[in-house]
């Protein structure tokens, strides 16, 4: 084969589709594929030579990628080198139109796939231009990055270093757990992760945000910013392996941490993360499994020996998933999760899998009152049925499983549970697909070699028979119960619902896939009893027809001889006898028998074409006697009938589906199909039945269209049913419309011609071409229709269909094929081997998958040549996409979109005429041809849009006229459809307007790889390389087009056209249009000077970079100073290192000059009149300061994107006309008129970056008093327009520039004169400035700082809250980074300092700290402790502002406030409480989130440790709360240090012993909390310690009226801390019953009848564990003796749950 092969074609393909091959007419393909190559080369080669990126080099690498799509990479490694070369080349054109650039990326990415290919000697490619790319993409103009050269050794140890010092979880740290999951899947083996181990699976587990300990309060922060789980999954399964294997110890104590999670009684928004990681963990290791051990080598680094994971690795691991997969297989989630992780577990070991689930599965099927468990297990059974049949060496039992789970699976077709159903026919056809179902019981007295196993095997197969029989009696059922009359009212309506249709395609394709499998014994009952109940019945046709008639069809489809003998003659006689009357044909009602047999007959011909024919003549007349019927539901039925006798003799397709090829009608002496069981196909043995209409077919098929179509044609009024359903059935023999080509639409000098691919019909020219004639008559009909009924919309909705299928239509459809293409995958995705890989898929799968092949060649139609028959039929589609009803107009947009992006160039065509209906001097459209017509522009998702296609000419027209479009008459504003069209199209245009292609060089190179494919052989392009002249008139047309665009005069044209328009008519155009117009209007005028800097790489605040810091002395003042300052504006640049080319702006006098109005071009010329017109201004702030939506108005970029635009460019020229309406503005508190002023004032400031000194002070000495103003205006609506407008002004700009504007806002900005509001809103307007400099202004902070300081003790609440966040921002830069010095920015150490002093009078005493303090300024107490309340108001509120925001927490400051919080915080959960203790309580819950750093944990449990001496019993049940909490979160780092292990554990101890009762418990909670997730473990000396406390003897009880009672004595104490921890070592294992834990329930129970409170504690234990081993006590009764067992059942005091 490959040999011949190589001849045909000349080389060695690359990689083909092997599928091609078993196409019936696959010898024609390698002749085909030759010449599209060959033409694909030569078009690429010579347009990328001629430098013509548009059209021809756009085109041309389409075809490639059809190319790719049709047959693979099937071409020499030569050129697949050569196109992956060429391709990047085009990529990294530097100003590449960007949806051009998409196009060659995904070509690109699709070549450079498979990377087993291509190996490092073949291709090298640079990375710098990539890179420089994406930094052109991503980044600003001016910015450089930096890149090292040698590969992950130079950054792993800093970033690696920069992670795990970093405290809150920035938005930022997800990209780089990314980064490290790549790197160590990449190099697995090569990265020594064990260091970082504990840290990182610390992180893992916090990023999981479980709600954990009492009071489960989540930072808000950590919500939004955790880690993607694929990049956490992608890291864990790389680290796997190697020698310790350290990683699966950690895995086992991560799972174990979080296993109670997964059972089903948990529910919260962070279960999809869990189940997510349980999902994919398991595919990632069989990735990798794959990769390891089958995969063919490629050039990626392959794993050393050393680190390939083991077969024990693999136990290990699937060992460690097995419990939570099984609990979470019954999560309120769904089953689907657990059910993928268990395919792939089982893929790996299925002896340690699948009996498990077996064991759930059998009583699962048995239980009446639990359904979803059923389908839990169904769900989990499916993935795994390949595993389980395939049996194998380690698990030779499985296949012995299959009848019994098949038998008892047929329950589950139950009428009355729907999600049931359905599981259950999947469950169904999913075994009967990999099993053949045969009778081989005989064998066992034939054969004498057979197995055990096998003889087990075929005495069990006698049940088969049974099984199916009862299956369609199970079907039967189903389906009578589903009838019209029965589920629904006579007046509903008459379709299927949506669970029904679901339904009726889960039961056909079972059934089918049921008889496809059966021998012919078994298939002759059944269809002798389908037979029965299709026949003896009538039903009617709407639900339960459709689903007999199903069924029947499965049957005559798997042996169409047997089937037709029977139902054939049965339907047609019936028919015939039924319209022998006369009347029948006019009748509007007809009877339900003639329905049901025409719906049957319709059904059961959708066969083999071949074995119809015999049965023609009597078709045909059963047609001619229907076709013509009156009542709609007969007539319609009559055309299904026609179209599936059409389409069966008619098109390609195969004819079996069986799982073996050649059926399995053999002797069972050669042949036992037990063998089959789960057996793949084999690709190259498919042996692939094909049906290809013969000429006798092709005859009939003529024979009927000339019979039944050609007189409908003739007519006046013809039936356009029975025309549609021929085009659908005979389709695929009419060849396509043919005619003139329409030219001249786009000048190329490269051929663009279609390519045409054979699809197994020779056309045959001598007859009638039917899609012509229907043509013909369907536009003359639209055309009479259009001008006489124009409201007969079902007529209408025919043509359109009809003319999409007149075009498109060659036997399939494109939405058809989608869906089938998407079953297919998920189909495959069910049941496929990701471990072995190879393609081994299920036959019945594989031929499914040639013929999505076959249909996919029908479909490809892109890039055809667009021809005057087309011309006329998009005319038409236009005409109804404009007409007077809405949904006619739908329909016939979307066809007319698709067909707009299948034909060549015909935009240019259709454009002008729907740009026409716009013109506003046309008096005669109507509203809704304009409605019309602006839908036309905007396009479909997905598909062409006029309105921003990638084409100068068309753009030219479009945009102005859709501007000009606002005069037209038909035009109305009252209506909100319309201007939610406007919206739509602006925003299009918008989104669009900046990737438009302006620059079209050709870099050299490109053209040399042209010239190399040009000169390439094998196959030999088909034109040769391009004469010296062609090349030169590429080039010379190449700069005409760059010459046109690098003036893009086309711009200016629509901009001054549309300027002129705005003044001429007081109109009020939507805002988005004037931007957009005048944004496209900004110039880039710099001149940029290089400064070099030598890179230190101590980053942080030092001596190199104290330059760029505000200082107050030495702010630039005078003309003098401004210029010769040096400004840096970008403010993150010199923190951590320089960028290699550091540029700042030009001193002024290198600047260009001002624009005067004498030098100014006509555009500049038209906007500086338009904008210094007082009236025209007028208007526009007018128009700006509408209030549009009320509330919902925020501060707008576009708009403060003109402003600044205009400053820029125009400098202050403007400032005297707006001056005035500024001022009226900035006085008006109301909220637009605000809005409008800050947008004003944002683009003044950041416009004025380049304008002279003397001008800039003017603009402050207008702009301060102003601000003032309007700030002490400030209202709730807009203050965050104030914000924004001072961060926006702030943005990237020197602070030194803005030294006016910092020092207005740090004037006193709590006066305390316009009460506590303002004074808020002015600091958080202050604070969004700020926060912009970063690092840049210590100064500043500093100043704020020790202005606040004294005012900490504020009485408001909001302006607390906005201290605090001041306060954070403040300190955002005292981060230690390492490699960082300290910051000059203030530091927190110093600051809690000075507050704990003030906080002193709180520390000392022993009193409650009461809210006592009354809420005025003047009156109260103003003592030293009053005034420390409030302080520690303010305090509180900074710690919680900084836990959500600050990089770093600072632990040793916090912990000295510990004690005091600890002091404050209530214990109960209760919402009553004041202000001061709920927000201790919210401190202690997020700081006891924060994670630690190793060498703070001992800190940290020193004075955990110090606080449990304490004398309050609240700061001693704290203690444990935060405990709870801290280890949760850290508990890997903490695992990692033996000292901090036992340090918690004494302290939880210590504190069981406790003499308050609640502080007791919550130690019991905390040590059972810490052995459920494995922290701590049980073990003897635990036990042995709670023994003997348990056994403390309690003094005898004295008289009732003696005072010692009260006092519990320390003896009872000791009892009952021996009792709580035996409680806590129970209630540590919910779900499941370790051997420790009968012996201590017996210990346990001793105490049953103790003084209280240890009576109470056993009695809430038992009851806890009986609750939570109800669910499996079967399988938990095992671990006890019959004695404990006795001793138990009398404790949990209702013996029926445990009969």
């Amino acid at each position: 084969m490959k040999k011949e092969q190589a001849e045909i074609l000349g080389f060695v393909p690359q990689k083909e589709i092997v599928y091609n091959k078993l196409l019936p007419y696959a010898e024609k393909l390698d002749r085909e594929s030759n010449d599209i190559l060959a033409q694909i080369k030569g078009n690429l080669g010579r347009a990328v030579q001629l430098r013509e990126l548009w059209p021809g080099v756009l085109l041309w690498t389409r075809k490639l990628s059809t190319y790719l799509r049709l047959y693979g990479r099937k071409f020499s490694k030569e050129d697949h080198v050569l196109f992956i070369k060429l391709l990047y080349e085009l990529v990294t054109i530097p100003k590449l139109d960007v949806s051009m650039m998409q196009s060659f990326a995904r070509l690109l990415i699709n070549l450079l796939k498979k990377k087993e290919l291509l190996s490092q000697d073949d291709l090298e490619l640079p990375w710098r231009p990539l890179y420089d790319l994406y930094e052109s993409i991503l980044y600003s103009k001016t910015e450089h990055l930096e890149q090292h050269h040698k590969g992950f050794k130079l950054w792993f140890d800093e970033l690696m270093d920069l992670w795990v010092s970093v405290q809150n979880l920035p938005a930022w740290e997800g990209n780089l757990v990314n980064l490290f999951a790549r790197l160590a899947n990449d190099n697995i083996g090569y990265v020594n992760w064990d260091p970082y181990i504990p840290k990182i699976f610390t992180r893992i587990l916090r990023s999981f945000n479980l709600p954990v300990g009492t009071s489960q309060m989540v930072i808000p922060r950590y919500l939004t910013n955790s880690y993607d789980i694929g990049h956490v999954v992608l890291w864990i399964s790389s680290m796997l392996g190697g020698p310790q294997n350290q990683v699966q110890k950690q895995l086992n104590g991560l799972f174990s941490s979080i296993a109670s999670f997964y059972h089903p009684s948990n529910n919260g928004r962070w279960l999809m993360k869990l189940m997510k990681l349980l999902q994919r963990l398991p595919a990632s290791v069989v990735r990798r499994l794959h990769r390891e051990r089958y995969k063919k080598p490629c050039w990626i680094t392959p794993v050393p020996a050393s680190h390939r994971l083991t077969d024990q690795d693999v136990t290990d691991f699937v060992e460690s998933m097995k419990q939570p997969v099984l609990m979470a297989m019954f999560s309120k989630t769904g089953s689907m999760d657990a059910a993928q992780a268990l395919q792939n577990l089982a893929l790996m070991r299925p002896e340690l899998v699948i009996p498990p689930v077996l064991e759930k599965t059998y009583p699962a099927m048995e239980t009446l009152t639990e359904p979803h468990q059923l389908t839990a297990t169904l769900s989990c059974m499916i993935g795994m049925a390949r595993s389980l049949l395939s049996g194998g060496r380690h698990y030779p039992e499985g296949p012995a499983h299959v009848l019994p789970l098949l038998m008892r699976a047929l329950p589950g077709v139950d009428p009355n549970d729907f999600s049931k159903c359905m599981i259950t026919f999947q469950f169904i056809a999913t075994f009967t697909t990999l099993v053949p179902l045969v009778d081989c019981s005989s064998a066992l007295h034939e054969k004498n070699d057979l197995t055990e196993m096998e003889r087990e095997l075929c005495s069990a197969s006698a049940e088969f028979e049974d099984f199916v029989l009862q299956f369609m009696d199970r079907c039967f059922a189903l389906i009578d119960s589903s009838t019209l009359e029965q589920t629904r009212e006579e007046t509903e309506t008459e379709k299927m619902t949506h669970l029904e249709s679901l339904v009726e395609l889960g039961l056909s394709s079972t059934f089918s896939t049921i008889l496809t499998q059966c021998s012919m014994e078994i298939f002759k009952v059944a269809l002798e009893k389908v037979f029965n109940f299709a026949t003896t019945n009538i039903f009617e046709t709407r639900v339960a027809g459709r689903m007999v008639a199903d069924m029947c069809r499965a049957a005559a489809k798997c042996h169409p001889a047997e089937s037709l003998r029977l139902f054939v003659p049965h339907c047609c006689n019936a028919i015939t006898h039924l319209t022998a009357n006369e009347d029948v044909s006019n009748e509007e009602e007809l009877d339900k028998e003639l329905l049901w047999n025409l719906q049957l007959l319709s059904e059961v011909t959708r066969v083999d074409g071949e074995k119809l024919l015999p049965y023609r003549t009597q078709l045909v007349q059963t047609l001619q006697l229907t076709l013509r019927l009156r009542c709609k539901q007969g007539y319609t039925l009559a055309c299904n009938l026609l179209h599936h006798i059409l389409r069966s003799t008619a098109l390609t397709y195969p004819t079996d589906y069986c799982s073996v090829p050649g059926g399995f009608n053999r002797p069972l002496q050669e042949y036992l199909p037990i063998k089959d069981w789960g057996r793949p196909g084999d690709l190259w043995n498919l042996e692939i039945q094909w049906h290809v209409p013969s000429t006798e077919e092709t005859a009939f098929v003529f024979y009927v269209l000339d019979l039944l179509l050609q007189p409908e044609l003739q007519r006046v009024k013809s039936s356009l049913c029975i025309v549609q359903h021929c085009l659908l059935g005979a389709g695929s023999m009419l060849p396509p419309l043919d005619g003139p080509t329409i030219t001249g639409l786009v000048p190329s000098m490269v051929s663009l011609e279609e390519t045409k691919l054979y699809i197994g019909v020779d056309y045959d020219k001598s007859r009638e071409n039917y899609r012509e004639a229907i043509c013909k008559v369907m536009r003359q009909l639209l055309h009479y229709i259009l001008e006489h009924s124009e409201d007969d919309t079902k007529s209408l909705f025919a043509i359109i269909k009809i003319i999409s299928d007149l075009m498109h239509f060659r036997g399939s459809h494109k939405h058809e094929f989608d869906s089938r293409w998407k079953s297919f995958t998920l189909v495959k995705k069910s049941i496929e081997n990701r471990l072995h890989g190879k393609k081994q898929h299920i036959r019945a799968l594989l031929i499914d998958r040639v013929l999505l092949q076959h249909e996919l060649r029908k479909l490809l139609v892109e890039g055809c040549e667009y021809k005057t028959v087309h011309q006329d039929l998009l005319r038409d589609l236009l005409r109804l996409s404009t007409s007077t009803y809405s949904q006619v107009r739908s329909k016939a947009q979307n066809v007319l979109f698709t067909a707009l992006g299948t034909y060549n160039f015909c935009c240019r065509d259709i454009t002008p005429r729907v740009l026409e209906l716009l013109e506003p001097t046309r008096t005669d459209v109507t509203q809704q041809q304009f409605k019309g017509a602006l839908y036309c522009l905007l396009g479909n998702h997905g598909g062409v849009c006029l309105a921003n296609l990638h084409d100068w000419e068309c753009i030219a027209q479009t945009w102005p006229a859709i501007v000009r479009s606002g005069l037209s008459s038909a035009m109305s504003l009252e209506k909100p459809s319309i201007v939610r069209l406007f919206d739509d199209l602006a925003d299009k245009v918008h989104r669009q307007y900046e990737t438009i292609g302006i620059d079209f060089t050709v870099p050299e190179s490109a053209v040399l790889l042209g010239q190399r494919i040009t000169d390439s052989s094998q196959p030999t392009p088909h034109i040769g390389t391009p004469t010296e002249q062609e090349l030169e008139q590429g080039l010379a047309l190449q700069q005409d087009k760059n010459k046109e665009a690098v003036q893009p005069w086309k711009f200016e044209h629509i901009a001054i056209g549309f300027l002129s328009l705005l003044l001429r008519d007081d109109y009020p155009l939507p805002a988005p249009a004037v931007l957009f117009f005048v944004q496209s209007l900004n110039h880039d005028a710099l001149v940029v000077r290089k400064v070099r800097f030598a890179g230190g790489l101590v980053a942080g605040d030092r001596p190199g970079n104290d330059w760029l810091q505000y200082h107050g002395d030495s702010l630039p003042s005078t003309q003098q100073d401004w210029d010769n300052f040096c400004f840096v504006e970008k403010t993150h640049w010199g923190y951590y290192c320089w960028p290699k080319k550091l540029m700042v702006y030009a001193p002024a006098a290198e600047q260009p000059k001002d624009l005067s109005a004498e030098n100014m071009n006509e555009r500049e010329r038209v906007i500086y009149d338009h904008f210094t017109e007082p009236m025209f201004i007028k208007q526009l702030i007018e128009f700006l300061s509408l209030e549009d939506r009320k509330g919902k108005d925020k501060f707008n970029p576009r708009r403060f994107c003109l402003f600044k635009g205009l400053f820029r460019n125009y400098s202050d020229a403007f400032l005297p006309v707006l001056k005035p309406h500024m001022e009226r503005l900035a006085n008006d508190s109301h909220e637009s008129t605000q809005r409008c002023v800050a947008e004003i004032i944002a683009g003044l400031v950041r416009g004025s970056k380049h304008w002279s000194f003397s001008k800039v002070e003017a603009l402050w000495k207008f702009l301060i008093p102003l601000m003032r103003r309007a700030l002490s205006n400030i209202t709730v609506e807009t203050y965050a327009d104030w914000g924004t407008c001072v961060a926006t002004a702030c943005e990237s700009r020197d602070p030194r520039k803005l030294h006016w504007l910092l020092e207005m806002l740090m004037e006193c900005p709590l006066s305390g004169e316009g009460g506590s509001f303002v004074d808020a809103c002015h600091l958080y307007v202050l604070q969004g400035g700020l926060a912009q400099q970063e690092w840049r202004v210590p100064e500043l902070l500093h100043r704020l700082l020790s202005y606040l300081e004294p005012k900490l003790t504020q009485v408001y609440k909001n302006v607390r809250e906005r201290i605090g966040s001041v306060l954070t921002y403040i300190f955002m830069i005292d981060v230690s980074l390492p490699y960082t010095q300290p910051t000059k920015s203030p530091h927190i150490a110093e600051f809690t300092e000075r507050i704990l002093s003030q906080l002193k009078p709180l520390l000392e005493g022993d009193e409650e700290i009461q809210n006592h303090v009354v809420e005025e300024n003047g009156v109260g107490e103003q003592d030293e402790r009053t005034q420390a309340i409030r302080l520690l108001k303010t305090v509180l509120k900074w710690l919680m502002a900084s836990a959500g925001r600050s990089f770093s927490t600072a632990v040793p400051q916090q912990l000295q406030l510990l004690p005091l919080l600890f002091k404050i915080a209530p214990v109960e959960n209760d919402d009553s409480y004041d202000e001061l203790k709920r927000d201790a309580k919210t401190c202690l819950s997020l700081m006891s989130q924060g994670l630690l750093y190793p060498e703070q944990i001992p800190m940290v449990l020193k004075v955990l440790h110090e606080i449990a001496g304490s004398s309050s019993w609240h700061a001693r049940f704290s203690v444990l709360t935060y405990l709870q909490i801290m280890v949760f979160y850290n508990l890997f780092t903490i695992l990692s240090n033996e000292q901090a292990v036992q340090d918690v554990r004494a302290l939880v101890i210590r504190l069981l012993e406790d003499e308050q009762l609640e502080v007791r418990e919550m130690a019991a909670t905390t040590l059972s909390g810490f052995l459920q997730c494995n922290f701590l473990a049980m073990d003897a000396s635990m036990q042995t310690h709670f023994e003997a406390l348990c056994k403390t003897k309690l003094p005898k009880k004295r008289k009732r009226g003696s005072v010692v009672d009260t006092i519990p004595s320390v003896d009872l104490v000791r009892r009952h801390a021996g009792v709580l921890g035996l409680s806590a070592c129970i209630l540590s294992s919910p779900y499941d019953v370790p051997t420790w834990m009968p012996q201590l329930l017996m210990d346990l129970s001793a105490h049953l009848n103790d003084t209280q409170p240890i009576e109470m504690t056993v009695k809430k234990t038992l009851s806890n564990f009986r609750r939570t081993h109800h669910d499996n006590w079967l399988e938990h009764k095992q671990q006890f003796t019959d004695d404990q067992l006795v001793v138990l059942t009398d404790l949990l005091v209702s013996p029926c749950y445990y009969a």
